[in-house]
């Protein structure tokens, strides 16, 4: 009821990378910390941009350290660099390691004596933020348009999420270029994702008619484009839509949230350093599966809405075909069924972790308890 009233806003849409020299100029701002990861700088897909601002007399701060899970220790190292240049604004350019660790820099920059693990939750920063611009070279995470940011404790290995209104970033850049050169598996996983921030979004209990429609535009956008873009990686038609795919997820559960996916999911990357993406990717049919008879309705209008069920077909089959639908992309974007890092002896406390984490803050259909979300770790582990 009081999604409405909350302070949600989106960020402004930029489509070149080359919009950001001006956009720093007229805010008269002359340095940035970018903060991104080895890969991404290592290809030189940040080049351009460094260059372009370089020539403007712009000076770009790099941190190219960011890993999959970013850590505490790694904010901060990038949240050093910040000060000790003198930054007025943050990049985040890459995946979204890389956008919530440009986050969390940004989180500790506006709260300098608070500690990550004292954000962990709902509206713990509640300070504005340096300038946040996000630059996504993957089209999954949403997290150029969403309120959260997930750190890893260096020390624990706890993965928390910190959520609140002022890590949304100021801006979005959605160009394809910068994805042209993601590898099939990545664009596989990360794509996968996306879909699984739209569904968990759409299938939970606090949705709104904007979050519903964002959530079945970026379902169907997935399922026509995200196979072309695995195929093709210089189809930037594919890659185009591929973004606003994500972007479109993205809002939708900034708003509608999450649910038992991303709770295990997170709970795996903090034990075994999963790629997110990857761990959603597995996860996805089996949690509809256990959803059962509370999410049969609203699967089956995703289903209608991609073009696999009758609107008259009975809500239970229409649900069966989605998750069939789920699985045979999976197929098709050859993404594993199992993972094998799962140990049986850490069962239990990764789903203690992914009850606290889920309970009771995600509007999932169907509650469950830390015992019952056991299952999804058997279920996905090698035998």
């Amino acid at each position: 009821m009081a999604i409405p009233f909350l302070p949600y806003r989106k960020p402004a849409l930029l489509h070149h990378t080359d919009a950001l020299v001006p956009l720093f100029q007229r805010k008269d701002i002359s340095r940035i910390l970018l903060v991104t990861d080895p890969v991404v700088r290592g290809n030189q897909i940040t080049y351009p941009l460094e260059t372009a601002l370089k020539q403007a007399g712009i000076g770009c701060i790099v941190y190219d350290q960011t890993v999959s899970n970013p850590t505490t220790d790694q904010v901060e190292e990038a949240r050093a660099l910040y000060n000790a240049h003198h930054c007025q604004a943050i990049i985040g350019f890459g995946g979204g390691s890389s956008i919530d660790c440009a986050k969390a820099v940004g989180a500790r920059i506006a709260r300098p004596r608070k500690t990550l693990d004292k954000m962990e939750g709902i509206l713990q920063v509640w300070k504005k933020i340096p300038l946040l611009i996000a630059i996504p070279t993957t089209a999954g995470t949403g997290s150029e348009t969403t309120l959260a940011a997930v750190i890893t404790d260096s020390r624990t290995r706890h993965k928390y999420p910190i959520n609140d209104f002022v890590l949304i970033p100021r801006y979005a850049v959605l160009d394809p270029e910068v994805t042209r050169g993601l590898p099939p598996a990545v664009t596989a996983s990360t794509g996968m994702d996306a879909l699984t921030h739209a569904v968990e979004a759409f299938i939970g209990g606090s949705t709104t008619k904007e979050t519903r429609h964002d959530a079945i535009s970026a379902v169907k956008l997935i399922f026509t484009y995200l196979p072309k873009a695995y195929a093709d990686g210089n189809d930037m038609n594919a890659r185009r839509h591929m973004l606003h795919a994500a972007y479109f997820a993205g809002n939708a559960f900034s708003k509608s949230y999450v649910g038992y996916v991303h709770a295990v999911a997170h709970s795996l990357g903090g034990r075994y350093n999963t790629p997110h993406g990857l761990a959603n990717a597995v996860l996805l049919p089996y949690v509809l599966q256990a959803y059962g008879r509370h999410a049969y309705r609203k699967l089956h209008r995703l289903a209608v809405a991609i073009g696999i069920s009758d609107p008259m077909e009975s809500h239970r089959a229409g649900a069966e075909k989605f998750i069939q639908a789920v699985r045979d992309l999976q197929d098709l974007l050859d993404i594993p069924r199992k993972l094998p890092e799962i140990r049986t002896e850490d069962i239990p406390s990764l789903a203690k972790k992914a009850d606290h984490e889920a309970n009771p803050l995600y509007p999932v259909p169907k509650l469950m308890n830390a015992k019952e979300l056991q299952r999804f770790y058997y279920d996905i582990m090698e035998d």
